[in-house]
C-alpha cells in the first residue's frame, strides 16, 4: 500500500496540538530503557524518594552527608528511576464499527485515525507501543516498536483492516492482559456495544496487572441523537437482524437507554481508576485529542 493511502490518517492538527500537550503516564510504570516516566524499581536517577542503610560495596559517591554528620549514621539517597512507558493501542474493527452517518466519517475511519495519531504522539516523545485491530479475537497488530520510522508501518496495518465479524471486547482484553509484561498503557477505542459488565470485567484484569488502562468510547452522531424521522428500516451490522419502526416513537426510551448504557460504562471505569472519554465523531479530531491531553495533564499524579 503505497504513502499516499495511509497518511491521511495523521491529523497535522491533532499532533501540532498533541506534541504540544504530551502524554505522561498517570501511575507508575515499567519500561525498558531511561525516559520520562515513573518507574517501579529504584535507582540513582533523578527524583529523590527517600534514604536507605550504607551497605558496605555501594557507590559513596550518594551517601548523604548532612545526615551523617547529624546522626554520624551512613544513609544513601535514593531516587525513582524514570522510564519510558509501553502503550497498547487496541482498535475494535468489528462490523459495528462500520456505521457512519451519511456524508460524514464511519466510526472505524475515524478510530483509524485516532489510533495512528496518538501511536505517532507516543512514538515522537521516545515512549514504545504496540497496535492491534479486534474483533472476536486480535486479527492484525504492529508489534511494540519505539521507532518513530515505524508509524509508516503501523498506518499500513491500519490501512488493510476491513471488518467482516462481530466483536467479543472482554475476550480480546482478558488475552490482553494475560500478555502484557509491564505495566504501562492500554488504550480501548471502540463503540463497546457488548456486554458492558463483561467489558469492565476485562478492563478490571488489566488493572489487576498494573496497567492503567484509557477507554475512548466512540460513538456517531446518529447514536448519540437519533435525529431519524419517518418510518425507519434499521440493519443490525453483527447479528440483531432488521427492525422497521418510527424513530419519534422510540427516541425517548433509546436516548434514555443509551445514557443508562454509557454511565455504567463511565461509572465502572472510574471505579477501576480508568479515564472514560466519549468520542463523537462528528466533532473534529484534532478537538478529541487535544481535549483529552488537556484534560489528562490536568489529573496526571506528579
Amino acid at each position: 500500500m503505497d504513502d499516499a493511502s495511509v497518511t491521511h490518517f495523521l491529523d497535522a492538527e491533532a499532533i501540532t496540538q498533541g506534541e504540544t500537550l504530551g502524554l505522561m503516564a498517570r501511575f507508575i510504570v515499567e519500561g525498558y530503557m531511561a525516559g520520562e516516566h515513573k518507574s517501579p524499581m529504584r535507582g540513582f536517577s533523578i527524583e529523590f524518594n527517600q534514604h536507605r542503610p550504607y551497605v558496605a560495596g555501594d557507590d559513596v559517591r550518594h551517601l548523604d552527608w548532612k545526615v551523617l554528620g547529624r546522626t554520624d549514621r551512613y544513609y544513601l539517597k535514593q531516587y525513582d528511576q524514570e522510564t519510558n512507558f509501553v502503550a497498547h493501542i487496541l482498535l475494535d474493527g468489528s462490523e459495528s464499527m462500520k456505521y457512519g452517518a451519511a456524508g460524514g466519517i464511519s466510526k472505524l475511519e475515524y478510530s483509524k485515525r485516532m489510533a495512528a495519531c496518538l501511536a505517532y504522539l507516543i512514538l515522537r516523545q521516545r515512549d514504545a507501543v504496540s497496535v492491534a485491530v479486534f474483533d472476536q479475537a486480535i486479527d492484525q497488530q504492529h508489534p511494540r516498536t519505539g521507532n518513530l520510522a515505524s508509524i509508516h508501518n503501523i498506518m499500513n496495518v491500519l490501512a488493510a483492516f476491513e471488518p467482516t465479524r462481530p466483536t467479543r471486547i472482554a475476550s480480546v482484553l482478558h488475552d490482553v492482559a494475560g500478555r502484557i509484561k509491564r505495566r504501562g498503557l492500554v488504550f480501548v477505542i471502540s463503540d463497546l456495544f457488548d456486554d458492558e459488565q463483561q467489558i469492565l470485567d476485562g478492563i478490571q484484569h488489566i488493572r489487576f496487572s498494573g496497567s492503567e488502562v484509557i477507554v475512548m468510547h466512540t460513538m456517531d452522531a446518529d447514536e448519540l441523537n437519533f435525529p431519524f424521522q419517518g418510518l425507519v428500516e434499521f440493519e443490525g451490522l453483527e447479528t440483531t437482524g432488521r427492525v422497521v419502526t418510527r424513530p419519534a416513537e422510540i427516541r425517548k426510551s433509546y436516548l434514555q437507554e443509551l445514557e443508562a448504557f454509557q454511565k455504567r460504562l463511565r461509572e465502572g471505569c472510574e471505579k477501576q481508576n480508568c479515564h472514560y472519554i466519549l468520542v463523537n465523531t462528528a466533532r473534529p479530531l484534532h478537538e478529541t485529542i487535544a481535549g483529552y491531553l488537556a484534560f489528562r495533564q490536568r489529573t496526571t499524579r506528579k
